[in-house]
């Protein structure tokens, strides 16, 4: 994947093209190969989400099945960056493990008797088996990933905190790779990790990869490699402070974008995930340039998107194609001028709004019509359906619409507009004469002046007759959903200005 680099405005006196940054690097092996040379494969694709995270030292959970070298890529990056850290398997660790035992002093003072596995001196921590811990385990170690405290007293040492677990199970698709133990995180706990990572397995390595797992001796970390680690999460710090300020309103106005096609997605992402999107993109596209000066920032931002999503520690299924395809559509947007129509649409969240706002716009192409009222038809059930094809054909708005979407507009509006006969043979009281009863009941309780009396009569027989109202229900929501977008049709203000 590979996009055009997006033209910044200039919001500051310092375009980013011109920001500057140490003219010495050292010796290095090549681009996305840092973490291969500590010894551990198959990660290349994901080294700048990694470094961006020893950078930011923003919490980082990892996902994936058991052997997949988890806990040993912490090791190891402890090891070169010659960092003091403890490894607790969390559905094992006492809390005594964590802080030591307390004792009183001389003066009655509550402290702890420290033990070679306390807390109280790390500088990276590493929870293994997160999923599988207690509650009120969990409970403890909250603070320390997410405020680093631990009994409400601050662990200044402490500068990284990873966790790392199996695949949630899924109760209901039980298989012989399922994690049973796994349980899902909690939302709130899984929103203090700021990465999420997915470890790939042997399976999906290379084949040389494979080889290398297989036979290779770990020896220690190089002189040579701990130096070049420790100077490239220094440059990626640096980055991040030069490339911030003008890079600050490109990246909010992405994340505003996205949070909306992200929740068409069914994912929910909190305030607290946005600000950390907005920090993860800086420090992935910081890792990158480091090593790639021309690095386009729109592929920094979607490596960083993806592996920002507290869901994969939740058993919530990710459509990440869906996603992709959001977040090219997003980035698309973000070269459009500020007044572009398209780019005022792209941030309104609402479907219906956006189209009922698009026909306010004489110069949106038929192509971006057709998509916003496409999206919208399939946003909504019937009745609220209905409802947007009536609009559509009253505003002219079908007309400025390609010939598939067209027909779908003309074909529900011709439910509406033409008188639907009902000829049915239905028992007494079976959920199908209750639903004709209500269709009749909710018939009249509309006003004789109502002009939108024939169309509901219209509506809701030939649906009836369709078989689309079955229950009671179904004639309770057809009639709401209706009245909705009929309202908002009537209020939206720039309904009619096409």
């Amino acid at each position: 994947m590979h996009h055009s680099n997006l033209h910044i405005p200039d919001h500051t006196s310092r375009p980013a093209t011109t920001i500057d940054r140490p003219q010495t690097k050292p010796t290095s092996p090549p681009s996305n190969q840092l973490i291969r040379s500590l010894g551990i494969v198959g990660l290349d694709a994901l080294e700048p989400v990694i470094l961006a995270a020893l950078a930011s030292e923003t919490p980082l959970l990892l996902v994936g099945t058991h052997g997949t070298a988890k806990s040993l890529l912490l090791c190891r990056m402890c090891e070169g960056l010659g960092l003091v850290w403890r490894h607790y398997n969390a559905s094992l660790v006492n809390y005594d493990d964590l802080i030591g035992y307390p004792l009183p002093d001389a003066s009655g003072t509550l402290s702890f008797v420290q033990t070679p596995a306390s807390v109280w001196n790390a500088q990276a921590v590493f929870i293994d088996e997160i999923s599988r811990a207690r509650p009120d385990m969990l409970n403890r170690l909250f603070p320390i990933i997410h405020e680093r405290k631990v009994q409400g007293l601050a662990l200044p040492s402490l500068r990284y905190r990873w966790a790392a677990m199996n695949p949630p199970a899924d109760p209901e698709a039980v298989t012989s790779e399922t994690y049973l133990g796994s349980e899902p995180l909690d939302p709130a706990l899984a929103d203090r990790f700021g990465f999420v990572i997915e470890v790939p397995s042997l399976d999906q390595l290379s084949d040389d990869d494979q080889r290398f797992v297989i036979s290779n001796e770990m020896k220690p970390v190089s002189p040579t490699t701990a130096a070049v680690l420790t100077a490239t999460v220094h440059q990626i710090v640096n980055e991040i402070r030069l490339i911030k300020p003008s890079l600050r309103s490109v990246v909010t106005e992405y994340i505003r974008s996205i949070l909306h096609h992200a929740t068409q997605l069914q994912l929910v992402l909190s305030g607290r995930r946005a600000a950390m999107i907005f920090q993860n993109i800086l420090a992935v596209h910081a890792a990158r340039t480091v090593r790639q000066p021309d690095a386009d920032l729109g592929d920094s931002a979607w490596l960083a998107l993806k592996n920002s999503l507290p869901q994969r520690g939740q058993r919530v299924t990710i459509d990440m194609s869906r996603l992709l395809i959001s977040h090219q559509e997003v980035w698309k947007s973000l070269q459009w001028e500020a007044t572009d129509p398209r780019r005022i649409l792209a941030c309104e969240r609402d479907p219906i709004r956006r189209l009922l706002r698009a026909a306010a716009f004489p110069q949106i192409a038929m192509q971006d019509l057709s998509a916003y009222a496409a999206d919208a038809l399939a946003s909504v059930t019937v009745g609220a359906r209905h409802a947007l094809a009536l609009y559509c054909m009253e505003s002219g708005l079908a007309s400025r619409v390609i010939a598939p979407i067209a027909e779908q507009i003309a074909k529900l509006f011709q439910l509406v507009s033409q008188s639907q006969g009902v000829n049915a043979s239905v028992a007494t009281s079976s959920p199908k004469h209750l639903a004709w009863q209500e269709v009749v009941h909710q018939l009249s309780l509309i006003p004789a002046d109502n002009l939108d009396e024939p169309l509901i009569r219209n509506l809701l027989s030939g649906l009836f007759a369709a078989g689309d109202i079955a229950t009671k229900d179904d004639v309770v929501a057809v009639m709401t959903s209706w009245q909705d977008v009929r309202t908002l049709c009537e209020r939206e203000p720039h309904a009619s200005a096409a």
